[in-house]
């Protein structure tokens, strides 16, 4: 959660981000994107349009923090033993998700706030803090590991392009070719 500075985390500030992005997610579901406006979000939400513009300061803002909040991973990735098992089994379930409706729609969210707010790099952190835990398993094997910059680089980079601007059909064939680049790229 992104609190603002000074404001204590739960309480109050948690309830009113709670129901905005419940109603975000409920309206969305009901209208589609283009029946929203920071007043109809305000009015299901139980708080006035005041309260949403002061916290997020337009609706782009507002949909990119409900996008990122629904990004957020649920746990640790998978260990499949390998490196390159769980790279593959990541960027499958990356891709399977992302290249969904849902997930396009998700990441043209949160691409569409504001690059300078706290939490536009929320999404790429999420990303990362994954990586990174598939890279620590990496090196308690003693297998040798990119970066985390080149796995964001060549496999997530590539992932997210082809899903916001190339969106044709995208397999999990694609996910392992880019895994196997990867790793040809590290091995040269």
């Amino acid at each position: 959660m992104n609190a603002r500075p000074g404001s204590r985390p739960g309480g109050r500030s948690a309830r009113v981000q709670q129901s905005v992005h419940r109603a975000v997610r409920e309206l969305v579901a009901e209208r589609g994107r283009d029946g929203l406006t920071v007043p109809v979000i305000a009015a299901r939400a139980g708080v006035t349009p005041t309260t949403v513009y002061r916290r997020w300061g337009d609706l782009p803002q507002l949909l990119a923090d409900v996008a990122v909040e629904r990004m957020r991973p649920d746990g640790p990735p998978e260990d499949h033993g390998s490196l390159r098992g769980d790279l593959t089994a990541w960027a499958e379930q990356f891709l399977d998700e992302m290249a969904s409706p849902p997930g396009r729609a998700y990441l043209r969210d949160a691409l569409g706030g504001d690059p300078g707010s706290p939490g536009a790099g929320r999404c790429s952190t999420y990303a990362a803090e994954q990586v990174d835990v598939l890279l620590a398993r990496a090196a308690e094997r003693g297998e040798p590991a990119p970066g985390v910059e080149q796995v964001l680089d060549q496999l997530v980079a590539p992932m997210v392009y082809r899903i916001l601007f190339r969106p044709g059909p995208l397999t999990a064939a694609y996910a392992h070719t880019l895994v196997d680049g990867l790793f040809t790229t590290s091995a040269g």
